[in-house]
């Protein structure tokens, strides 16, 4: 049975015991701060087992994607090692809500190993807490298991809990027994049932909760291994085509030797790892989840260097990801030009520091032999690492070859001060909510939105905040958050910011400055009361600023159509990675990995006008998620998605997931002019731009700035680039001269102020010089130094009163002398300091009268 054939089992197993499937969350946890990725199926479900979130189900089945590479769950360092480790893998889990408990749930997970996967039942062993009864006595009399195939297990293995308080539980496991050639991993654990029913206090104490709950977990890649009969997770058919990769990519056979099978299995593990997680959103950094990415890349290249792979191979790989997974994750057909993208650029970013960094290593090596020590420092392996992401054990290697080792105590002590650099620094980027938020939303004080058809809308006040908490009334010059039955105002989201204008009762008028929804269908009118009182229960009138969602329309609309615009000029490896749609302009963040030609940002300013001009229907669909991504529609990596979607349309030119407010014709965006574009980071652009009334606006204040600056020329505004171009050769030619006066004035002085003198072996060329600039000094001391031997050259210039500094040598100096430790020694004489070559060095200090004193320094180092 196949990996893909086993999830839809799994799914439609569930679903037939009426349970609601729901498709994989997001590798970034969406409502989580403690956590940096998803790690477990439950993970979605969290705050609903917390009771700070209700869903419309009570039982859910699903095959949550996750990523285990910090904190507890952190198999990183074992993957490639074992058969079982990875960092991404599949888990298949079903959930109960307050609905069904043990019996059911280990019904269900009896029903489904033996009678669906087929696995032998005289193969199947499983374990209970060792104090949970109602288990024990479901296993052995409801499935019939006889007592010496049911373990009963202590704490430490068979009791779950979320936290050191909250929810927690006894749970059940699953065995399967392979047989004695597996060893140590005869006895495979398959299945985790845990059955949530208790609430443990600060003391320890455990009280029932009112609705127990399931929580069940079985990673797919293992009951894979167990159905398919391969030794390890690697062998089955979701994982063995990344293995045939990195043996076709290597020349290296699999299985043949323990180490290049270890590197295979991590080449295939992150490929993975990095595909989803990019494909979700996450970006290489040098921070938080995108360190972590990087970091398990960076790992899969030093495995490709065992291999004896030298150039970049990773974003081949992700092909094979892509074709392995895209039934169960068909959005991964839509990031694959994008992932690829930023892999290969990161792969040739790595490599290249990595060649940089050789030479650092070299120079720690004959520091440390010259120095006697038969070991790197801890603090040179640190910065090695940390800094240029040079692999450990390679650097042990090299180091060996010298009879160095590594002082790992020092490296640890650096990094910890690394790891709690990074705590204080971390923010996950997650909105947290406030109980009163959910709380509202608990007791039903949501808002049904109507703003897609209406701007105004009669209206009764539900709830009312005031400083964060609840209020009957808000009266004149308070501000608050008003909380209305049904609403015509947008809240912001996917980008789109949220709607002002007035909310009026018979008694009082609350102006909305914002509309936020900080849990779904909980949306907050926030603002102040600018007349009489708005009380609770009051009937109102919820009137938006027509104009102003007008504009924002606009703007929503354009950035579909800029969004196709680019994918078609540029490619479709082009994504959304952000977007503000605002009133007065919209701002799109996209990936490419270089700066857009004038005719590139002509062309798709072209595009989107023609767009505009052809005034297009703009048709709104409400569809199954999966039905709306085969066909086509784009979705974004920020985005929540449910299971029924929004499906924007623009004839053939654009089609996106989206719940904002559009126009109904591309008319009436009447005309989209791009303001900017620029890098905001590797393989990331932005586009600013305005459409409407904002956009006319600019392009007249740009013509009428053309205007002027044609005037201030003397030419028409046809000219205008010819007559710059003039002037700026003008102010270079100025400049030219400027230069040559500068130099002469340099040389004369040097001539008139430049001493000369003899030392032994030695020759000294010294003075000091007025206004004379950096580069100059470097001129001047090249002269006095060029076809010499034996030639020391010190020179100061003295401006506003300070001085900068040279020294310099011949090249037959350097090795006996270094300029970069002479001008240290003479800039503390002077109030300062200096660095650069062992050839040339320059510096500085704040105290010019001790020249002299520095000069004497300076003959006796060379006496």
């Amino acid at each position: 049975m196949s990996g893909n054939e086993i999830r839809e089992l799994f799914l439609s197993f569930f679903e037939s015991k009426g349970h609601t499937r729901v498709k994989s969350a997001s590798l970034v946890p969406e409502s989580d701060p403690t956590l940096l990725f998803t790690n477990a199926g439950m993970v979605p479900f969290k705050n609903v087992f917390l009771g700070l979130e209700k869903r419309p189900y009570k039982r859910a089945v699903s095959c949550q994607k996750c990523l285990r590479v910090s904190g507890k769950h952190n198999d990183l360092e074992s993957v490639g090692y074992t058969s079982r480790h990875h960092t991404f893998f599949e888990m298949l889990g079903n959930f109960s809500f307050g609905d069904y408990f043990k019996r059911e749930a280990i019904l269900y997970a009896w029903e489904f190993v033996t009678e669906y996967l087929k696995l032998p039942k005289e193969k199947l062993y499983v374990s209970v807490f060792r104090d949970d009864e109602e288990a024990y006595r479901i296993w052995n009399e409801e499935v019939g298991l006889p007592s010496e195939r049911i373990w009963r297990l202590g704490e430490e293995d068979n009791f779950w809990q979320m936290g050191d308080t909250g929810p927690c539980g006894p749970s059940s496991e699953i065995y399967v027994d392979r047989g004695e050639e597996y060893g140590e991993e005869r006895f495979l654990e398959i299945w985790n049932l845990v059955f949530m029913q208790y609430n443990r206090d600060e003391k320890g104490n455990l009280t029932p909760l009112p609705n127990p709950n399931i929580d069940t977990g079985m990673g797919l890649e293992r009951i894979a291994s167990v159905l398919q009969g391969t030794k390890t997770n690697f062998e089955i058919d979701l994982i063995k085509p990344l293995i045939d990769f990195g043996q076709e990519i290597s020349g290296k056979t699999y299985g043949e030797n323990f180490e290049d099978t270890v590197a295979m299995r991590v080449i295939a593990d992150h490929l993975r790892a990095i595909t989803f997680a990019i494909s979700d959103g996450v970006l290489p950094s040098n921070t938080a989840r995108g360190y972590v990415i990087r970091r398990i890349l960076r790992r899969a290249l030093r495995f490709g260097y065992k291999l004896g792979i030298r150039e970049p191979f990773l974003y081949k790989g992700v092909d094979v990801v892509v074709e392995v997974m895209k039934d169960a994750y068909p959005e991964l057909l839509q990031t694959r030009a994008f992932v690829k993208g930023v892999v290969k650029a990161e792969e040739e970013r790595f490599l290249h520091t990595f060649r940089n960094s050789m030479p650092v290593v070299e120079e720690f090596i004959n520091t440390a032999l010259e120095e006697g020590r038969r070991f790197l420092k801890g603090e040179e392996v640190f910065k090695l690492y940390d800094t240029y992401g040079f692999p450990l054990d390679l650097l042990e290697e090299i180091a060996k070859e010298k009879g160095l080792s590594l002082d790992m105590e020092g490296f640890e002590r650096e990094m910890e001060i690394q790891r709690e650099r990074a705590r204080q620094n971390f923010k996950i980027q997650t909105k947290e909510v406030q109980p009163i938020y959910q709380h509202l939303k608990n007791i039903g004080r949501t808002s049904t939105f109507v703003g897609y058809e209406q701007y105004v809308a009669q209206s009764k006040v539900i709830a009312l905040l005031k400083n964060g908490e609840l209020v009957s009334e808000l009266k004149e010059g308070e501000e608050g958050e008003v909380f209305l039955d049904i609403t015509p105002f947008y809240a912001e989201r996917g980008g789109q910011i949220g709607d002002t204008g007035t909310i009026e009762s018979v008694d009082g008028l609350f102006v909305v400055d914002d509309t936020q929804s900080p849990v779904d269908g909980v949306i907050s009118h926030k603002g102040k009361v600018v007349k009489g009182t708005i009380k609770v229960g009051d009937q109102v009138i919820a009137s938006i600023d027509r104009e102003r969602r007008e504009d924002i329309k606009r703007n929503h609309t354009a950035t579909h159509l800029l969004h196709s615009a680019l994918r078609l000029v540029l490619g479709e490896h082009v994504r959304q990675a952000g977007s503000l749609v605002a009133d007065k302009y919209l701002r799109f963040d996209f990936t490419h990995f270089q700066a857009l030609s004038v005719d590139e940002l002509k062309r798709v300013e072209e595009l989107v006008n023609e767009q505009i001009r052809k005034n297009e229907p703009v048709i709104v669909e409400e569809k199954d998620y999966r039905e709306a991504i085969k066909e086509g529609a784009i979705a974004i990596f920020e985005e929540k998605y449910g299971e029924r979607v929004r499906v924007l349309s623009v004839g053939d030119f654009s089609k996106e997931l989206c719940g904002g407010t559009h126009v109904s014709r591309t008319g009436e965006i009447g005309y989209f002019k791009i303001i900017s574009e620029s890098s905001i980071g590797a393989g990331l652009r932005r586009i600013v731009a305005k459409t409407g009334r904002w956009a006319v606006e600019e392009a007249f204040l740009e013509s009428l700035t053309l205007k002027q600056v044609a005037q201030s020329l003397g030419v028409s505004t046809e000219e205008v680039l010819e007559g710059l171009s003039k002037l700026q050769e003008r102010v270079k030619e100025l400049e030219r001269e400027l230069q040559r006066v500068k130099s002469e004035s340099a040389r004369k002085q040097a001539k008139e102020r430049i001493k000369e003198e003899g030392f032994g072996e030695y020759t000294l060329f010294y003075g000091v010089l007025e206004d004379v600039e950096g580069d100059l000094l470097r001129e001047l001391a090249d002269q006095f130094r060029q076809g010499r031997t034996k030639t020391v050259v010190f020179l100061a210039s003295k401006r506003e009163g300070k001085l900068s500094t040279l020294i310099a040598l011949s090249k037959d100096l350097v090795g006996s002398l270094s300029a970069k430790e002479l001008i240290k020694e003479v800039g503390k004489v002077l109030g300062g300091g200096g660095g650069g070559r062992d050839d040339l060095a320059q510096g500085g200090g704040t105290k010019p009268e001790n020249f002299e004193k520095a000069l004497e320094l300076l003959k006796e180092k060379l006496r």
